[in-house]
């Protein structure tokens, strides 16, 4: 078998390529850790990002001692039209053509996917909705976004944009809900102006005049604190509005929830009854589930974007 035709071996390297951080992962075939490493994004430059994760990518292997596949998680997208990033929030990647430019560097074919679908790769292969056909995965943090999954593989969709759930209105919004926050998009009312980490905060000041973050809103409620309670069930209220629309669009047998809201533990308890409402259907099926491998999940699913015994190289 000649360089050109071999197999890919069993192990895999993910890359979870973020706006302060890029964190990369070896993965042997059953899904056990390797290698992993860690570094700061360099803020701001496409080829400094690009030298960024050919050096992780090889120092990976490296250690690892073998050549493997490489899958790569972005915050954005590449266009199927024009092969260039578009949709970033790493804007410095937008209008370059990232895959070609590392397969050059890398001399093998590299596959790269938007984070949320990474996210919802790995927990449907071996994470919290592994078995569950289809599965949507969810990313409540800094954006909001999602990935679904199908037949093990996620769905990219004719535009590169499947899942982009959080680019939608609001649904049924109340009158003091329109026309909504401005969200980073340039439109008003997006889910993602509701929902994000930041919007939950904001919500909660405009309702009560206190600055928090996300997270201490969460402590507070915790703790019995009534306004911090009242800010989770208007955002828990509103994030059930959003997912029904998936849920009757998709009808996924599970929702992995991801992002750093993902620890607000009273949404597994009041998604369910909030859905109802909602989903047209007598019984809500879906099953609404914590992450199994938290943070880490983005990075994994960056390395099952490759199958077994896929050709590695390139022509040469």
């Amino acid at each position: 078998m000649s360089r050109n035709q071999r197999s890919a071996p069993e192990a895999r390297i993910g890359i979870d390529l973020g706006g302060t951080k890029i964190e990369g992962i070896a993965l042997g075939a059953d899904g056990a850790v390797l290698a992993r490493r860690r570094l700061a994004s360099p803020s701001g430059s496409y080829q400094a990002t690009l030298a960024a994760v050919v050096d992780l990518a090889l120092d990976l292997e490296r250690r690892i001692g073998r050549e493997a596949t490489v899958g790569i998680g972005i915050p954005g997208a590449v266009s199927p039209a024009t092969g260039l990033v578009k949709n970033a929030n790493s804007t410095w990647l937008i209008g370059h053509p990232f895959r070609e430019d590392l397969e050059r560097r890398l001399e093998r074919l590299v596959r790269i996917d938007n984070d949320a679908n990474c996210f919802a790769v790995s927990e449907a292969t071996d994470g919290a909705a592994a078995g569950a056909d289809p599965v949507f995965g969810v990313i409540l943090g800094t954006g909001v976004g999602g990935g679904l999954v199908v037949g093990g593989r996620p769905v990219v969709g004719a535009s590169a944009i499947a899942g982009e759930w959080g680019h939608n209105p609001l649904p049924r919004p109340r009158d003091d809900e329109r026309p909504g926050p401005r969200c980073y998009c340039g439109r008003l009312g997006c889910v993602e102006a509701f929902l994000s980490g930041p919007s939950l905060a904001r919500d909660h000041q405009e309702r009560t005049g206190e600055a928090r973050t996300a997270a201490e809103i969460a402590d507070r409620a915790e703790a019995g604190d009534e306004a911090p309670v009242a800010t989770l069930e208007r955002h828990a209220e509103r994030l059930a509005r959003a997912l029904a629309v998936v849920v009757n669009i998709l009808d996924p047998q599970v929702i992995v929830l991801g992002g750093g809201l993902s620890n607000i533990r009273s949404l597994y308890r009041r998604l369910p009854e909030l859905l109802a409402p909602h989903v047209f259907s007598d019984k809500i099926v879906v099953r609404i589930v914590p992450p199994k491998h938290g943070d880490a999940s983005g990075v994994r699913g960056a390395a099952w974007l490759w199958p077994p015994a896929t050709a590695l190289s390139l022509p040469r």
